[in-house]
């Protein structure tokens, strides 16, 4: 127990150290480069004369920076957001976009879109979020309840595998439908969702994203003991004391806000919930108090490193985000099938 202990601080201190390379590597390249001086004035200048920044530092300041900082909160929304429904699931191939979150989340955000003005729903700078959250708990209540069971009302991987598919598809059918009947900057802001990209961070993305993401994170860390004996069995769980329909609604609740929050602004990226977990589980076990933990820092790294190869792939222009994942998450999906049998 001593050695796995120490095991798991080691591997958290190397994800800190890669996450804190990712982030400044992330901030000095792109298509204008900034040096670690420029870097290092820009902050003080921030701190005591923001009037007086280059362009280089006001570029760092205003955009790489909160970029770098949307990274490692975005991937660690959808990594944590992954290793909870692979412990609710006992799946390690399940992930929140293929349960329908990330596809609902995007559709009530085309919704706020296309119909915010009209029905005047204003909540300021939350009302994105709040769009893309009621979006997001609609499409996996959905998939959660019609892959129940009638006689035992119990979901098996198979069935809410296949009705998360079908769950996506219609919604992502509604995204079309909207984008259809938008006008272009609506219709611009609704292929945003689609493609997922991280041009437009700000700091107030920042904020509201890394509230909901550590707050969601620190919720979940309590559940990690109980999501740890689910995986023995949910008999096995309740003869333990734990009551397992509340805690299925707990953390899918935690998972649908954290994942639609950060699609609110980021749009769709798929695969980051499947790969880190299963990195995870590697190297170090299937332990849900390690996995939450550092799933959330590699899953900043991943992301942070997807968005640098965007970024300097094409640039000055950049590749789409979820392009970017979705090349590096589709082969690993079909190599897990290929290598385990997680169906039958």
């Amino acid at each position: 127990m001593h050695n796995k202990t120490k095991s798991y601080k080691g591997t958290f201190l190397i994800l800190l150290f890669l996450l804190i390379a990712v982030v400044l590597v992330s901030t000095c390249y792109g298509a204008v480069y900034i040096s670690m001086d420029e870097i290092f004035s820009g902050l003080g200048k921030w701190v005591h004369k923001p009037d007086n920044m280059t362009l280089n530092e006001r570029i760092f300041i205003s955009i790489r920076l909160p970029r770098a900082c949307l990274c490692v909160f975005v991937g660690a929304a959808l990594a944590v957001g992954g290793v909870l429904m692979q412990a609710l699931f006992r799946n390690p191939i399940v992930e929140p976009g293929l349960i329908g979150t990330s596809s609902g989340a995007a559709f009530g955000a085309a919704l706020y879109f296309v119909l915010g003005a009209t029905f005047k729903f204003n909540a300021g700078e939350w009302t994105l979020p709040l769009a893309a959250c009621a979006g997001g708990i609609l499409s996996t209540s959905l998939v959660f309840t019609l892959s129940q069971s009638k006689q035992t009302g119990k979901s098996s991987v198979v069935t809410l595998l296949l009705t998360g598919i079908a769950i996506n598809a219609l919604f992502l059918s509604g995204v079309g439908f909207l984008s259809y009947i938008a006008r272009d900057p609506q219709a611009r802001s609704i292929t945003f969702w689609n493609l997922g990209t991280l041009s437009g961070a700000s700091w107030n993305a920042v904020f509201i994203i890394g509230t909901s993401t550590v707050v969601c994170i620190a919720i979940a860390l309590r559940y990690a003991k109980h999501l740890n004996a689910l995986m023995i069995g949910e008999e096995e769980a309740q003869y333990l004391g734990i009551d397992i329909k509340r805690l299925k609604l707990n953390v899918l609740l935690i998972n649908v806000i954290m994942v639609a929050i950060a699609t609110a602004f980021v749009g769709v990226i798929s695969f980051v919930g499947l790969i880190v977990p299963h990195l995870l589980r590697i190297i170090n076990g299937s332990d849900n108090r390690f996995l939450i933990r550092n799933s959330a820092l590699l899953g900043g790294v991943l992301l942070g490193a997807a968005d640098l190869l965007a970024r300097m792939a094409l640039r000055p222009a950049e590749l789409p985000i979820g392009i970017v994942t979705s090349i590096i998450g589709v082969p690993v999906f079909i190599v897990l099938i290929r290598r385990k049998n997680y169906f039958f």
